[in-house]
């Protein structure tokens, strides 16, 4: 019967959303979805984008964000990850379902304002592609599918997907958690409106070096925590153009050195130094790649300690292992991305895609936009994407 009813939706997608509220200015109709729904979701993508939700300030964001889900009929439950920070859990007629679709609500600072272009129908601002993009095209997307499939569709958007997943991590963890054993996940995140095949999986540390400050006329009576670091990086960049592994599906691991401090005056003998590195891993597990690198500098930290200075390795969270995502839906092109997502932190045995509008190219940067036409066939795409893995799920019930 439910297999029916989903082809029967192929068909009848496209009912009317109740109008927008704030008008964008005249736009011509679009060419992908019904009038009414394009400006509906022009609407909510505008009110995300428009609320600045960097990372530790997302409130105001996903407090605006439920309350519209509760005008749309959701039951919408919040679950503290920590002071004034709140996943959204959103549901229909039942709290646990088959289907969970999800994207997160930060972004990276800075904040950059919503922007639309009529002419060039280019729409920008901080979260436009990452990943509001993905959560307005979301919502669109089930909202046309809950007449049909209300009992079985459930939304989640999570903070701080942008420093290490703290949210997706809270609601694994989430004693409450309703529905552990979805039988299906949809993440959005850009992907070029691509279904992802895979990505690679992420190992983050710090190198923290104390030495001996001195006046720089006399470096001697001194022990320089920046040349330490310096020759620390250099074993790295060795490992990191030598030694690291790799794999055909996913390139090279590569490691990069995101921030570097150390010293207070140039006149100074630097007694503290720092660095913040990350390391994107095409192949081979954190544990292997953590002894590498230790490996690798083994021979400064034992020349820091002997000099009387000293060398420490912080690992900022355990990392994980290349992440294998299901692509298997007809008709999507696929790829594999170098990014890392919530996907391989939330729990339980699922089926999980990843697909959004947008490119990771302009993530993250001054220039962060996409076309309207990306964002609406967002809509479509992720409806058929929650259809098609319906159905394969469906199917594969029946067969038991």
């Amino acid at each position: 019967m439910i297999l029916q009813r989903l082809s029967l939706l192929a068909l009848t997608f496209g009912a009317a959303i109740a109008s927008a509220r704030d008008q964008a200015p005249l736009r011509p109709p679009s060419p992908v979805l019904p009038d009414a729904t394009s400006r509906e979701l022009l609407y909510l993508h505008r009110k995300l984008v428009s609320a600045e939700s960097i990372t530790e300030n997302e409130y105001d964001v996903g407090q605006w964000l439920a309350a519209y889900l509760k005008l749309n009929d959701w039951t919408v439950e919040f679950q503290q990850v920590s002071e004034k920070r709140y996943n959204l859990y959103a549901y229909g007629k039942k709290r646990s379902t088959t289907i969970l679709v999800s994207s997160h609500i930060d972004t990276v600072p800075p904040f950059w304002p919503y922007y639309y272009n009529a002419t060039t129908d280019v729409i920008g601002g901080r979260g436009s592609v990452d990943a509001k993009g993905s959560v307005a095209a979301q919502i669109i997307a089930v909202q046309a599918l809950r007449e049909h499939l209300y009992d079985d569709l459930s939304l989640l958007f999570v903070v701080g997907e942008e420093t290490g997943g703290d949210g997706m991590r809270a609601f694994s963890s989430w004693s409450d958690r309703p529905s552990p054993q979805h039988e299906i996940v949809i993440f959005g995140e850009p992907t070029e409106g691509k279904l992802v095949c895979g990505h690679k999986g992420m190992l983050g540390f710090s190198l923290h070096v104390k030495g001996k400050a001195a006046h720089s006329g006399y470096p001697w009576l001194g022990v320089s925590a920046n040349d330490l670091l310096v020759e620390a990086l250099g074993k790295l960049l060795d490992l990191r153009d030598k030694g690291l592994p790799w794999s055909e599906k996913y390139g090279n691991t590569t490691m990069n050195f995101g921030k570097v401090t150390g010293g207070v005056a140039a006149n100074v003998v630097a007694e503290t130094a720092s660095a913040n590195i990350a390391v994107r891993l095409a192949a081979g597990t954190p544990k292997s790649v953590r002894r590498l690198i230790v490996d690798a500098l083994a021979g400064v930290t034992a020349g820091a300690k002997e000099a009387g200075g000293e060398l420490e390795i912080e690992w900022r969270s355990e990392g994980y292992e290349p992440v294998n995502i299901d692509c298997d839906i007809d008709g999507f092109e696929s790829m594999t991305v170098n990014y890392g997502t919530d996907v391989p932190l939330l729990t339980g045995d699922h089926k999980r895609y990843l697909y959004g509008p947008g490119s990771i190219f302009v993530a993250h940067s001054d220039h962060e936009a996409l076309e309207r036409k990306e964002l609406e066939q967002a809509v479509l795409d992720y409806r058929r994407l929650i259809i098609e893995a319906s159905k394969m799920v469906h199917q594969g019930q029946e067969e038991l």
